[in-house]
């Protein structure tokens, strides 16, 4: 089995592996070295260490792939009768990146 691991950046949790690409809540600029230290869980395929809410000492690596733009969210108000119409668009940005090691 593979080494998995949970961690938590954006206000989200994500399950990684080596070598999995995610895209995750846009993340400030760096030198294309990333680290997440918010580690919730790592499994090896024999033991299993969960953290009270984080696991000390845990982190991990990834690198930075590409920064981008979610498809476009339309958001329209209308009441009816009135001559009320609003309509709104959003682009979420994310930042893409690479698990190159576990714990």
């Amino acid at each position: 089995m593979a080494k998995i691991a949970i961690i938590e950046t954006g206000g989200k949790q994500y399950l990684v592996t080596q070598d999995s690409v995610l895209n995750v809540e846009k993340l400030p600029k760096s030198n294309g070295k990333i680290t997440f230290d918010k580690v919730l869980l790592v499994d090896d395929g024999k033991e299993t260490k969960v953290g009270a809410p984080y696991l000390a000492g845990a982190v991990v690596s990834a690198e930075h792939i590409a920064d981008g733009r979610e498809k476009k969210v339309t958001v329209i108000r209308y009441r009816q009768k009135s001559r009320y119409f609003k309509k709104k668009g959003h682009r979420q940005p994310f930042t893409k990146v690479r698990i190159t090691a576990l714990p």
